[in-house]
């Protein structure tokens, strides 16, 4: 089995990351985790990936001021550098471009903390609880131009409680997450998508 090669894309602390890390590690899983980038130099999840010996690199967007497709570029640059297969974003604070998704179409996986389509973009915890929803969970899908608008992979609900703060939502949210990536990119590297 040829393995298909993956960059995760972090800002942050990489838990999604390591869930998908833990999952390529089984040697029937069709993917391996060749690439872990930051747009944050010092993002915990750089320190966690490189401990499991997994390239690291980091494009720190802020020298790029507004000039997005200069960062996208970059960007781009080093996922041929590394022959990447498949990108997933996890937790990655960081729109980008339509040229850069456009090239990366049908290779390009999100995870996202609500159940799409209902509460795109930030603060889906607290949009939830304010809505007065019952259940509420996470969607991987397809990354496209409009935010949070792809083809839907995966999903997963947990009911939301009374007495639900948006951490102790989000906590289970997590858990589902964790669960549901690597489902989605083992499918994805199957070709089952």
């Amino acid at each position: 089995m040829t393995r298909k090669r993956v960059a995760i894309l972090i800002s942050g602390r990489g838990s999604n990351m390591a869930a998908l890390i833990e999952a390529a590690k089984a040697p029937d899983y069709p993917a391996e985790i060749a690439l872990v980038l930051s747009n944050v130099p010092g993002a915990a999840g750089l320190a966690r990936a490189s401990e499991a010996g997994i390239a690291t690199a980091a494009i720190d967007h802020k020298p790029f001021g507004r000039d997005r497709e200069a960062f996208d570029r970059q960007l781009d640059a080093m996922l041929q550098e590394h022959r990447i297969d498949i990108v997933c974003l996890a937790g990655f604070l960081r729109v980008l471009g339509p040229q850069l998704v456009g090239r990366w179409n049908g290779r390009l996986i999100n995870i996202h903390p609500s159940l799409l389509p209902a509460f795109k973009g930030l603060h889906t915890h607290e949009r939830a609880l304010a809505a007065g929803a019952t259940q509420h969970g996470a969607t991987v899908h397809f990354v496209v131009p409009d935010l949070d608008s792809g083809p839907i992979i995966e999903q997963a609900s947990v009911p939301v409680l009374p007495g639900d703060t948006p951490d102790s939502l989000a906590a289970r949210v997590l858990e589902v997450e964790h669960r549901i990536y690597p489902l989605a990119l083992k499918r994805l590297a199957e070709g089952r998508i």
